[in-house]
């Protein structure tokens, strides 16, 4: 994992939002993964804010995608917020 790769976590009833900050490569996908299939079947959405985010490691961003396809089969809703976009489609 990156070593300034962050998430910051805040719920507000059936609502996640998760700030991620630094770098993000395979290990920060992860990461991100683990906290998404974790928290999935405690919430009804997550909002993942972007802004934080540094660098953007492709192999991590491939990871990350590929996972994500599994995890959106559930009935969580993932929304992406901020200026480096939604992770699960560049």
């Amino acid at each position: 994992m990156a070593l300034n790769f962050r998430i910051l976590r805040y719920q507000n009833g059936a609502v996640l939002h998760l700030r991620l900050t630094g770098d993000f490569d395979g290990s920060s996908a992860k990461e991100l993964l683990n906290v998404l299939k974790k928290s999935g079947i405690h919430v009804g959405r997550v909002i993942i804010h972007t802004d934080g985010l540094k660098d953007i490691d492709s192999f991590g961003k491939r990871v990350f995608q590929e996972e994500l396809s599994r995890i959106k089969k559930s009935p969580v809703n993932v929304v992406f917020e901020g200026e480096k976009g939604d992770l699960s489609s560049w």
